[in-house]
């Protein structure tokens, strides 16, 4: 069983072991259609079908699988790789482990955000970005200059103690509780995590950054710890919805995945 773990107690090994799997992927071909299939989705309404990735009670599904397929390609290079997590609440500053020149290499040099530390520095050779707003290869990082500090303990208890999962108008004006997580009203959670990033991750094309991937599984974990404390409040909308995902819809890309078969996590990985 895949055991999603706290990156913040992640062994040297492990945060190795991660890395290279990451860069196995990159070096591959494997990792920039993920940047791709991101990108295409961010916006809440696309040129055709229901909106899916973004802005719409199917964010927290989309995400999932999303990063079911990707640790399934991490573990096709190294069986022992899972996606750690951030948990953002705790490891709040640029000091943060993840951080580290050992792991994720730290913020952006002040004249242009470029990362130039850490595994995934332009300088290594092994980290240049393909799928791009612009014209920059380099992996871009301004820690803590979006204005807000990251969520609190306290900030994420409050959207996990809402009650109903989402409502009408199902888009970014819903009252609900993945509307407060994805960021667009409240407190805001996962928005405002990517914003602190900066650099790439504050873009459609944010999984250019490997936190992506260690956010959006806190974001997903904070998903799996609502639903346990709200067992009787179900995915919404169920069903007959115009323009978005109902319960027992097909999400593109894939068109054989529904957010009914991603309600339950525990048959694909657990967290520590």
């Amino acid at each position: 069983m895949t055991v999603r773990k706290n990156q913040a107690n992640l062994t040297s090994a492990e945060k190795q072991a991660f890395v290279n799997a990451v860069l196995t992927l990159k070096s591959t071909g494997r990792y920039d259609p993920y940047v791709t299939t991101h990108n295409a989705f961010i916006m809440s309404d696309t040129d055709s079908g229901d909106r899916v990735g973004h802005r719409s009670p199917s964010f927290l599904p989309w995400h999932r699988q999303y990063l079911i397929q990707f640790e399934r390609d991490l573990q096709s290079v190294d069986p022992s790789v899972s996606i750690p997590y951030w948990d953002w609440t705790a490891d709040r500053t640029a000091g943060s482990s993840l951080w580290a020149p050992n792991f994720l290499g730290g913020t952006g040099r002040s004249r242009d955000g470029q990362v130039t530390d850490g595994p995934f520095a332009f300088s290594t050779g092994n980290w240049t970005l393909n799928v791009r707003t612009d014209s920059r290869t380099f992996l871009r990082r301004a820690l803590g200059g979006g204005g807000r500090p990251l969520p609190t303990r306290a900030e994420a208890d409050s959207v996990l103690a809402l009650a109903a999962y989402d409502a009408a108008p199902w888009n970014s004006g819903s009252e609900g509780f993945r509307n407060h997580l994805e960021g667009w009203r409240g407190v805001n959670l996962h928005n405002r995590v990517h914003v602190w990033v900066g650099g790439q991750m504050a873009t459609g094309v944010s999984p250019n950054d490997p936190v992506f991937w260690m956010h959006h599984a806190f974001v997903d974990k904070l998903w799996a710890d609502w639903q346990a404390l709200h067992p009787s409040s179900p995915y919404l909308p169920a069903a007959g919805t115009a323009n978005v995902v109902d319960l027992n819809d097909t999400m593109r890309p894939w068109n054989n995945v529904t957010p009914a078969a991603l309600l339950d996590h525990t048959p694909h990985y657990t967290y520590a």
